[in-house]
Order: C-alpha cells, then sequence, then structure tokens
C-alpha cells in the first residue's frame, strides 16, 4: 500500500467560478504595470484589494501602501484602490500635482455615477451598504453629505426617514449578500413607491456568480472553506451564503497556514471557494496542505464561466 493511499480519503469540492474578478484583476495589474513603466515606489491608497496576500506580493515588488495622500512625498505617482475613493481624493491629488492613476473597479465607478446623477436629480439617496467600508466610504464621498442615508440591514430600511420620501433613489454597495440586498430593497419600494433605482441590482456580476456557485455545493458539503482576508465583505459574504444554503460548517480561511486539523475530522467532503480578492495560489496552497495529510479526491463544481476583462487605462495600455 502507498504512503498516499493510506492516508484518509478526502473529497474535495472547488466551487467555480472562484477568486480574482476582472475589477481586481484589473487593480493589481494598473499596480504592476506602473512599477514596470515608472519604477518603485509607486504609492498605494489604502490596500489595492482586501487581501495580504495580495498586498504583500506588491510590497515586494516596490508598492508602498499608506493610509492617506499625506503620506505621499511631492512628485511620486499614487494609484487609488479599487474600491473607489470620495472625489475629494483626487482633487487633492491634483492640488499636491501627484500623478495618480484610479483602480477604481468599473462596476464601482458606475454606482458612483448613478450617485452623482440622482443628486444631479435633486434625489435623496439611501446607499445599502456596510459602515466603514472603503467602498460606501468612496460612494458616499461622491455627494453632499446630506444627499446620502446609509441603511445596512432589514431593520435599517424599515427605520429610514428621509427628508424627501417622494424624491428618493438607492444605490448599492457591490459585494453585498444578493439575498439580504433584495430583501432591503423589497422593504424600500414597499414604503417609498416612488423610489428610484438602477435597472439591474449594482451587486457586480463577479459577487452574484461566486455566492450562486458556493450556495449549489454548501448542501452537499460537511464543510465550506472560504480563501480571503477578514476585511474582505465578498468572502465574508460567501460564508454567510454558504451557512444559509446548508452547511452547518463554513468558515473563512486567509491560507493554508490557518488550516485546522481538528476541524477535518469527521469531513468527508468538503467545499473550497475563493473570494473576488483572493488569488488562485491561495486555493493552491491549501490543496497542497491537504495532500499532505489526506488522499485527495478533487471535483470541480462549475456554475457559470466568467470572460469579462476590463481593459487597463489607456496610458498603461500605451505600454503594453
Amino acid at each position: 500500500m502507498t504512503e498516499q493511499a493510506a492516508l484518509p480519503p478526502l473529497t474535495v469540492v472547488l466551487a467555480a467560478p472562484r477568486g480574482f474578478c476582472a475589477g481586481v484583476d484589473r487593480a493589481v495589474q494598473i499596480v504592476e504595470r506602473l512599477l514596470e513603466t515608472h519604477g518603485a515606489p509607486v504609492y498605494v491608497r489604502h490596500e489595492i484589494v482586501h487581501n495580504r496576500f495580495v498586498v504583500a506580493s506588491l510590497e515586494a515588488k516596490g508598492a508602498v501602501f499608506v493610509d492617506e495622500l499625506d503620506a505621499v512625498p511631492d512628485g511620486e505617482v499614487v494609484v487609488f484602490s479599487a474600491h473607489g475613493v470620495p472625489k475629494a481624493v483626487p482633487a487633492e491629488a491634483a492640488r499636491r500635482g501627484l500623478k495618480h492613476m484610479d483602480a477604481t473597479c468599473p462596476l464601482v465607478a458606475k454606482v458612483h455615477i448613478e450617485a452623482a446623477r440622482h443628486a444631479a436629480a435633486g434625489h435623496q439617496i439611501i446607499l445599502i451598504g456596510h459602515a466603514g467600508h472603503p467602498e460606501v466610504i468612496g460612494t458616499m464621498g461622491q455627494v453632499a453629505p446630506e444627499k446620502i442615508i446609509l441603511v445596512e440591514t432589514r431593520e435599517d430600511a424599515e427605520r429610514v426617514m428621509p427628508a424627501t420620501p417622494d424624491k428618493l433613489a438607492f444605490v448599492t454597495q457591490t459585494t453585498l449578500s444578493v439575498d439580504e440586498t433584495r430583501d432591503i430593497v423589497g422593504i424600500l419600494r414597499r414604503r417609498f413607491p416612488n423610489i428610484e433605482g438602477p435597472k439591474r441590482e449594482d451587486i457586480c456580476f463577479a459577487t452574484t456568480n461566486r455566492q450562486m456557485a458556493v450556495r449549489a455545493i454548501a448542501a452537499e458539503c460537511d464543510a465550506v472553506w472560504v480563501l480571503g482576508a477578514p476585511n474582505s465583505s465578498n468572502s465574508r459574504r460567501l460564508v454567510e451564503v454558504a451557512a444559509k444554503a446548508g452547511c452547518a460548517d463554513a468558515r473563512l480561511l486567509q491560507g493554508a497556514e490557518e488550516i485546522d486539523w481538528a476541524h477535518l475530522e469527521g469531513v468527508s467532503r468538503l467545499g473550497i471557494t475563493a473570494g473576488a480578492s483572493a488569488p488562485e495560489v491561495l486555493v493552491e496552497g491549501v490543496l497542497a496542505a491537504l495532500r499532505t495529510r489526506r488522499s485527495l479526491t478533487v471535483e470541480t463544481a462549475q456554475h457559470t464561466i466568467e470572460d469579462v476583462v476590463f481593459k487597463l487605462p489607456p496610458m498603461l495600455r500605451a505600454h503594453a
């Protein structure tokens, strides 16, 4: 009997799609391309995406991550993260003469445009999202403070009292739970029948696809692991979706180093997915670690195929 055959068996079900989305891939490429064409250092305001592995990889190449623009020396290049920024940030960069590149995900930028359009039309805006998340801060920073109200939960939706209930619109964070957001929107439409909203929900296709993919495998798995960072909204939503879909043991891991081997006792079928800001190398690392202790059978459950690619800014495409 071979050493591998002697190991306890484990079936791993890989949800697909998983991992990097088009917006994250574009943002990482922007920083990498600037490092190639401009040279180090390239400053980045906030984490380019919410994943420490990605951030550390870019730091090793010469990226410097800062909290605010005042940490960027005059004359340097600064990139704005994929989550988007309040419009005061590029204005300040321009005032200081900083060379800046906006890596905001195009789907987040679309929400910014929607918010500005509604505000210009005289609507008060309800933003469905999570307080303190960089994307929410960026979207709220597109309009005057009195023009936008944050709603986080179904309870908030029942209680919110806008100043102009008959001239109201809503937008959403792109990385929310599809089901919970649908419920919140339903409450708002019931309370404010004239509320305007996007023709399609602002939740991005990648967030939706990853949630549908993990939902499809959750009930048949003894446990589900989501590869992603604790501060990643879309990764945390995947854990919630798996739990609600019937997996009693869904948890978030940043990488193979966080595997709790005792947790695998009694698990014969393990589901694995990754948040939109988690690279596939993290999944590969977990599989490699599992193979040291289990005889693996790996299956892929393909929910849909993603073929969307977001183009780099023209200035960087010219150097491709």
